[in-house]
């Protein structure tokens, strides 16, 4: 189900997404969602995996993210790929955009998660990874760790 830490519930992690990409800035975002998307998360499911953030005008949108229907939803359940508007400020938003015309920016999401019953996406902006610094950051992790283990 749901990781839960005080105040705040994480529904889905994007685990390759540090490992793909060199994470420069981080940034909380709100989500404007319908309410079985709500529900849905509620109960743990989604996937962002496949996700990107966007910058469409003046608007920051979640773009591929897989919400699933709600079980008990009716008729008015909700697309489950549909595209997600994000809640930046302003001049979080004009930042963002720069970055991301910038040669090689990405955003990627990292996490969905519940703050104080508010859902937030946590999504960084990176420089994609080429295979050798893949590896080369698999490799000083194994050295860290067996530093650790030598103790």
């Amino acid at each position: 189900m749901a990781a839960r830490n005080k105040d705040v519930i994480t529904v889905a992690r994007n685990r390759r997404a540090k490992y793909d990409y060199e994470i420069v800035d981080t940034y909380e975002a709100g989500l404007q969602l319908t309410g079985t998307e709500v529900k849905s998360l509620r109960e743990g499911h989604a996937t962002i995996a496949e996700g990107y953030v966007q910058v469409k005008g003046r608007e920051a949108w979640l773009v591929g993210a897989y919400i699933p229907e709600y079980a008990y939803g009716n008729i008015n359940n909700h697309p489950p790929r549909r595209d997600r508007k994000l809640l930046l400020h302003r001049h979080q938003l004009d930042r963002l955009a720069a970055k991301l015309k910038e040669q090689g920016f990405s955003a990627v999401p990292m996490s969905i998660y519940f703050k104080q019953g508010k859902a937030k996406l946590e999504f960084g902006l990176g420089k994609g990874k080429k295979k050798y610094d893949k590896r080369q950051a698999e490799r000083e992790k194994q050295a860290k760790k067996a530093m650790r283990d030598a103790w």
